[in-house]
């Protein structure tokens, strides 16, 4: 039953509590940004709101070791090196408690190897760190991004691992390149949610709505991550909230992850978006770019039934655009 906007008492027929094996979490150390890309899924920008506390940070880091399963954090924004000195202290302490750490970054800073080796420095001391980098034609006019080169280069010098992470560009002329310096690229689809939703979908293939019958990227069953972001929101796909670290033990809400009785989640399950369109009869497009974009207008239209799922604004571009 659904009571004004809070969710009460809806439940799909339960299947039992499932213990997730969370290999991974995932900090949205902030949703701030220096850019504004076209496919962002969570609306990063220079004036988004959203930092991450260093002592929550240090809460959500002991709550990971208590799980016993989770193995690296990846440490991601917005863009976090815009918050060095606190993106560093997270990275050492996550090495301390011994887990591996992977800092994702656009390269914003990596002007020249000389300079990018200089903010380097700290994650090769720390060690068992590695970089992912953003390098493709939603950052820049090429595939290769003269920072994203530079900080390869620096990583390289410094004996730290990088990777390039792509996503795949509509209609893009020049494919995109196996390595960028000798780092692999990983290429990777564009979801329409998030900005991409609103900003990308003139040049999209679309699909009648009805084939979108399961989520095409989430295991949301039993899922190996989850994003933690600077309100404490724990999301298992962005914008799907599972519980909030800041008012639960965080460990706590990973152990008694209940899949089937989530009203967002159990249905995503049963039959994908489309059995959101179904559930609560909503309005729709006869097409849509992918299983994300009709999932995420679907959410927008059910933010204010679950405002505590559905969450939070920023995952929405709620008053940002």
């Amino acid at each position: 039953m659904l009571t004004g906007n809070v969710y009460c008492c809806f439940q799909l027929p339960r299947v039992g509590v499932v213990r997730i094996n969370l290999k991974g979490v995932h900090l949205l150390l902030t949703y701030r940004c220096d850019a504004e890309c076209d496919h962002c899924f969570v609306w990063g920008s220079p004036s988004a709101k959203g930092i991450m506390r260093f002592k929550d940070i240090l809460a959500i880091l002991a709550e990971a070791k208590k799980l016993e399963t989770v193995d690296y954090i990846s440490i991601e924004g917005g863009e976090p090196f815009l918050f060095y000195p606190i993106m560093t202290k997270t990275m050492r302490e996550a090495v301390k408690l011994g887990f591996h750490v992977e800092l994702l970054s656009n390269c914003y800073w990596a002007t020249t190897v000389e300079d990018a080796v200089e903010w380097l420095l700290p994650v090769a001391e720390t060690g068992n760190t590695e970089l992912s980098l953003s390098s493709d034609l939603f950052h820049a006019d090429s595939w290769e991004l003269a920072e994203v080169k530079n900080a390869v280069n620096a990583a390289k010098k410094l004996g730290i691992s990088a990777g390039v992470l792509s996503v795949k560009y509509p209609r893009a002329k020049v494919p995109c390149p196996n390595e960028i310096e000798g780092a692999k690229v990983g290429l990777f689809e564009l979801m329409y949610r998030g900005r991409a939703a609103s900003k990308l979908l003139r040049e999209a293939d679309k699909k009648p709505w009805t084939e979108f019958t399961k989520c095409p990227y989430e295991d949301l069953a039993n899922p190996e991550r989850v994003h933690i972001d600077p309100y404490g929101h724990i999301h298992v796909c962005q914008g799907i909230s599972i519980g909030n670290a800041f008012q639960e033990p965080f460990s706590k809400i990973a152990r008694t992850y209940d899949p089937s009785s989530h009203p967002i989640i159990g249905l995503l399950l049963k039959g994908g978006p489309v059995s959101l369109v179904k559930e609560f009869d909503l309005p729709h497009s006869k097409v849509y770019a992918d299983g994300c974009h009709l999932c995420y207008d679907c959410r927008l239209h059910l933010r204010n039934r679950f405002p505590s799922i559905l969450t939070p604004g920023q995952m929405y571009g709620e008053g940002l655009e």
